[in-house]
This record gives C-alpha cells, sequence and structure tokens, in this order.
C-alpha cells in the first residue's frame, strides 16, 4: 500500500484547476452585485445585504461564506460582514485603485468569450460573433456606451496603477523631456512618469471618447500642468511630437503586421536618441512560462488579434522598425518593461 501511495502524482494542482472558473466567477458575482461597495459604507449582516441588494438570503449567505474563505470579507461576533483591507482597495468601484472595472470586464465579456476557448484553438480567431452574434471586437464593444468605456478603462486603470511606476523605474529616463502615451487611456504611464522624473512633461494620445476620462485621471493627481491630452487614432493619425513615446499593454492587442507599423511609425516619428517603452507581459524562450502571461496570450486570441510574445520576438520586430538597441527588465509586476532607443 505505501509503495501505492508514494507512486501517486499529487491531484490538487488539478482540482484547482478544475474548480478554477467557479472561484473566479464567484468573485466577479460578489463585485457585480455590489457587495464591496455596500460593505463600506457599514458592516451588515446577510439578511441586511440580502435585504439590500434585492438576493435570496440562503443563496448569499453561500456566495459571503466563499468570500471570506478566501479572506475578501470577515465577519464579527454579531454575525456582520466586513471588507478586508484587500477588498476594500482594490474591488470597490470608487476606490482609486480599484480592479473593479477589469473584473466587470472579465465577467461580461471575457467569461463569455473564453466559454469558446477551444473553437478558438483549433481555428486561430477570437470569439466575437460566436459569443455576442458580432464582429465589433472590444473596443467598439467597450466604448458603445459612456457606462461601457468607463468600466473598461477603470479596469486597465487598476492594472495600470499598480503596473506602470514599476515600468517607468526599470530603466533610467531622466535624460528623456517629453514622452507620449500611444492609446495611454487614463495616463497612469505617464502619470507614473512624471511623478518619477521631475523634467518631463507629456501628453495622453488616444481616441476623442477617451480623452474626458484622461483628463479627469490626470487632474485628480495633480499634473494638469505637465501633462496634456492630444485627440487621434495611432494607425491613422500623425503622432504628438516627443523624444519617448509608451505603449502600455497596447501592442499585445495586434498582430505582428499591425505592430510592424506601429513601432515603425513612432521611430518615424522620434528624434535620433529618441526611444520607445512598452509595458507587456513577457513570454520566458521556451514560451512555457509565466503562466500569467499565456493565460493572457490565450485571452488576446479569444478578445482581440495579438498575442503576447518573447524579448527575442519583440527585439525582432523593434529592430526591423529600425531601433538600434532594446533591453528587457522582468519587473515582478503585472506587465514587463522593454526599451528601444534610436
Amino acid at each position: 500500500m505505501s509503495g501505492t501511495a508514494a507512486s501517486t502524482p499529487p491531484i490538487s494542482g488539478i482540482v484547482e484547476l478544475i474548480d478554477g472558473f467557479k472561484a473566479s466567477k464567484a468573485m466577479f458575482t460578489a463585485v457585480s452585485l455590489g457587495i464591496f461597495d455596500r460593505l463600506h459604507k457599514a458592516p451588515a449582516s446577510c439578511a441586511e445585504l440580502a435585504g439590500d441588494l434585492d438576493c435570496a438570503e440562503h443563496a448569499l449567505e453561500r456566495l459571503l461564506g466563499f468570500c471570506a474563505a478566501k479572506e475578501l470579507i470577515v465577519q464579527d461576533g454579531e454575525g456582520r460582514w466586513s471588507n478586508t483591507p484587500a477588498s476594500e482597495r482594490y474591488l470597490r468601484i470608487e476606490s482609486p485603485d480599484t480592479l473593479a472595472g477589469y473584473v466587470l470586464c472579465a465577467d461580461r465579456m471575457q467569461f463569455r468569450l473564453w466559454a469558446h476557448l477551444e473553437d478558438a484553438i483549433r481555428e486561430g480567431s477570437n470569439r466575437w460573433e460566436q459569443a455576442f452574434g458580432r464582429k465589433d471586437g472590444v473596443f467598439d464593444h467597450f466604448f458603445k456606451t459612456r457606462e461601457d468605456k468607463e468600466i473598461f478603462l477603470r479596469g486597465m486603470n487598476g492594472f495600470g496603477r499598480i503596473s506602470s511606476p514599476l515600468a517607468v523605474a526599470a530603466f533610467d529616463l531622466s535624460g528623456y523631456q517629453r514622452m507620449a502615451d500611444l492609446g495611454g487611456a487614463t495616463g497612469h504611464l505617464v502619470i507614473a512618469a512624471c511623478r518619477r522624473y521631475p523634467q518631463m512633461t507629456a501628453c495622453v494620445f488616444d481616441l476623442p471618447s477617451v480623452t474626458p476620462v484622461a483628463q479627469r485621471a490626470i487632474a485628480e493627481e495633480g499634473l494638469t500642468e505637465r501633462i496634456g491630452t492630444v485627440d487621434g487614432d495611432f494607425f491613422k493619425d500623425p503622432l504628438p511630437e516627443a523624444d519617448i513615446y509608451g505603449f502600455g499593454r497596447i501592442l499585445h492587442d495586434w498582430s505582428d503586421e499591425q505592430v510592424r507599423i506601429l513601432l515603425k511609425k513612432t521611430y518615424d516619428s522620434l528624434p535620433a536618441g529618441g526611444a520607445v517603452i512598452i509595458c507587456e507581459h513577457i513570454l520566458n524562450e521556451r514560451k512555457d512560462g509565466p503562466a500569467t502571461a499565456l493565460l493572457q496570450s490565450m485571452n488576446m486570441l479569444v478578445v482581440a488579434e495579438g498575442r503576447e510574445r518573447s524579448a527575442s520576438e519583440y527585439e525582432a520586430l523593434v529592430r526591423e522598425a529600425g531601433f538600434s538597441s532594446f533591453q528587457f527588465q522582468v519587473t515582478g509586476g503585472p506587465v514587463d518593461a522593454m526599451l528601444a532607443v534610436k
């Protein structure tokens, strides 16, 4: 018996993967119901939450128990629930560091697209038409209404506030004076850069529908005198003048052909000695890790047209565009950083 037991491979990791989608959906549902926003106002019992959130008490009890097991909420001696510091900071809609927008995107969009992953793997294309009955894609889908746009941009901003300070600290950017954040959304990348490098001014270059959100985020950070906004489409319009451009979680959206277009355009627009900083997950050269990067690469398959890449693949793309040097740093945050110099 002992020999049989010793040769039995571990099953815990497989069971965790079987249950993984259930755990994700449970957290998505807690955010969507507004549990963490309600508990921010005051601690509450299950009965009180059920009444406030229009839920069946016996069903809500199960969700609250799971959230407690995952240390997202905690119960006091009188049966009242409260947020933990993690959920208070990251899962409330109104928190400056909220990831709730990204959670809602995952719930309303990615969860449905990932249901068709097998077809995406077989056919090598995104699943918009299969999941939603139309081909409009992520940007048209999430910019369709003001609320959708806010949800999408809040999601990107939450991760950006974590990742961008690490990215701009990965290299010495003190020699650059003007940064343009291409497809910059709320401007978290240039906000982090301007905070770290006092000599720098910047602009956020994005679609006109995004500009008001960026302006509000910049104003909230007290940086309106140093960071402006420029409306435009980076495929169609001239790029703003800068000696360093930034792509924060942008290039992974697009095919190699489209990335070549964007990198050549940035190269042609830069002065000699100018640079581009690229913030993305970096796959290892064997493409068997990290797991988070591989999941994101599959996400790009079902959601968009792009993928995550290895450092050598990015280096080949930037050198093809004309850049003379390339370096990268694994930051330990949600994205890694790469710098190419003209």
